[in-house]
């Protein structure tokens, strides 16, 4: 079950209460205080966790507590310290405060450990507060509380290339057929319900990691279609892929303009992302390739990296428009490597930046 969106409450753990005791042995008749300090409560760590996709582990869970400190002992024996509560999370999460929506963490490399709230201070037990008008202290601390916090857990999954495109546009293909991903794959609308992730291998040390959401129809910024809901698994990633069906009864141009609609109205910003066209499909609808570069006005260029010079193709600085095919494999290996070239060209700009 995929899950990306989680509310609880999490409470770090109280500290031990110092202990009140006095030295007590043989042929020590006036045995001085020796009480020992409580141990510190247990925090609340988050822990990115790149084993994990979905936050589905912390579902039916309301209420979450790190475990408290032990007392101190006679013989200024200290207490044991409370277990820490991990969190752990895939990468992309981030932790939010349920009552401002201040976000307090955003976990994205894999491996890291955060502390979302510490635990209590344990309490000094009574030899601290020994002195000459004070030899016979019967006072020790408390241990301090625990802090208690309401927390949203929100996924955003985190891609180099995220795949966006109208219902049964090939999308779910496409990422099979380029990575590791294994997706449900039918010849009706909405078979991607969640999210997907797959890694696409260029060779032995080039990769890049691409996200197919489910389809986008108009209206999805208000929350028509699956898409809206999904939406924000593309905010992270770095270039936008537009899959264009030209085997549908929607006009490539109109889907393409819609598309770009429906990402403006829900985020500015993902708008602006740098993007590419795929026009798949092309084995069985050839001339719907060609009407698009002829109402969209823009003159193909000369095709690269091996792509299929009978179907027209742009490249330029920047972006590209490919037709491909996910199902006949056509240009799918031109589109693996215009992919990887984009990837890097702009984490380059992002790193000069």
């Amino acid at each position: 079950m995929f899950i990306d969106n989680i509310k609880l409450k999490v409470k770090s753990g109280k500290g031990g209460a110092g202990c009140v005791s006095f030295r007590r042995e043989k042929f020590v008749p006036k045995g001085g205080p020796d009480g020992g300090d409580g141990g510190k409560g247990g925090d609340v760590i988050v822990e990115c966790d790149n084993n994990l996709h979905t936050l589905s582990h912390f579902k039916g869970k309301k209420f979450l507590k790190a475990a408290n400190g032990r007392p101190g002992e006679g013989r200024k024996k200290h207490g044991a310290d409370g277990e820490d509560l991990v969190l752990k999370v895939p990468p992309g999460t981030i932790i939010k405060d349920a009552n401002t929506g201040e976000v307090l963490l955003d976990m994205k490399t894999p491996g890291e450990r955060k502390v979302l709230l510490e635990g209590g201070k344990g309490g000094l037990g009574n030899w601290h507060f020994r002195g000459p008008r004070r030899q016979v202290p019967r006072y020790a601390q408390p241990g301090e509380e625990g802090k208690e916090l309401e927390i949203i857990m929100e996924l955003k999954l985190i891609a180099d290339v995220g795949l966006v495109g109208f219902p049964n546009a090939g999308k779910s293909t496409l990422i099979s057929a380029l990575s590791n991903a294994k997706p449900e794959i039918a010849n009706y609308e909405f078979t991607t319900i969640t999210p997907k992730l797959g890694v696409v291998k260029i060779d032995e040390y080039r990769s890049f990691v691409m996200a197919d959401i489910p389809g986008i129809i108009e209206g999805a910024h208000e929350g028509k279609g699956l898409g809206l809901q999904f939406l924000k698994h593309i905010e992270r990633t770095k270039i936008i892929l537009y899959v264009i069906d030209l085997a549908s009864f929607r006009e490539p141009v109109y889907q393409f303009e819609t598309l770009r609609k429906e990402l403006k109205k829900y985020s500015e910003k993902l708008y602006n992302r740098p993007y590419a066209i795929a026009l798949n499909k092309v084995d069985v609808a050839e001339e719907k390739a060609k009407e698009f570069f002829e109402k969209l006005k823009i003159t193909p260029t000369e095709c690269k990296y091996g792509a299929d010079d009978r179907y027209p193709c742009y490249f330029d600085d920047k972006t590209f428009i490919l037709p491909i095919s996910a199902a006949a494999r056509i240009n799918l290996e031109p589109l693996k490597f215009a992919l990887a070239d984009m990837v890097e060209r702009v984490k380059d700009e992002e790193i000069s930046i």
